[in-house]
């Protein structure tokens, strides 16, 4: 028997400032700070703001949507890719930008995404056949991962 201790590292890269991103995700990232208008969190006070763009260059956009039976709600992130797949059965979704934070704000440190809704973007890549980017917005610093796989290894994969 052999045991063989492994190491996992991920690439990302940090951002200080939204004038460092690419155009595209800059403005991907302003259409999340958009979709914070649209949060429904009574209940966290944290409103969170999600934007998709599709191969086809279209952008749907998502929030937080709470519930007094909570388990009832949906992240801003479920909510954009969900309203982009039902819209656009099919196209590829290319990012994600997420923005989050209390009272409508952004907070200082980049928004993450909770784990079901790593996985529902992980499965929507696997369906594209191509990575999905995911920026994660904070006042302070910007995180761009090239992948899904970058925030969920080892991703749960019945499609294969």
């Amino acid at each position: 028997n052999k045991m063989d201790k492994k190491t996992l590292t991920i690439d990302y890269t940090e951002y200080d400032s939204v004038d460092e991103l690419e155009p595209k995700y800059k403005e991907l990232m302003q259409a999340a700070t958009e979709a914070l208008k649209g949060s429904y969190a009574p209940y966290s006070n944290f409103n969170v703001g999600a934007a998709v763009r599709l191969r086809n260059g279209i952008v749907v956009k998502g929030a937080n949507q709470e519930n007094a039976a909570f388990p009832s709600g949906l992240c801003a992130e479920r909510t954009a890719a969900f309203a982009a797949s039902a819209t656009y059965p099919g196209e590829a979704m290319q990012a994600m930008a997420i923005v989050g934070g209390y009272d409508f704000s952004t907070d200082d440190l980049p928004c993450t995404p909770c784990g079901a809704c790593r996985q529902v973007m992980a499965e929507y890549q696997t369906l594209a056949g191509e990575p999905m980017a995911i920026i994660m917005v904070g006042k302070r610093e910007i995180w761009k991962f090239d992948r899904v796989d970058d925030i969920l290894p080892f991703i749960f994969d019945s499609l294969k």
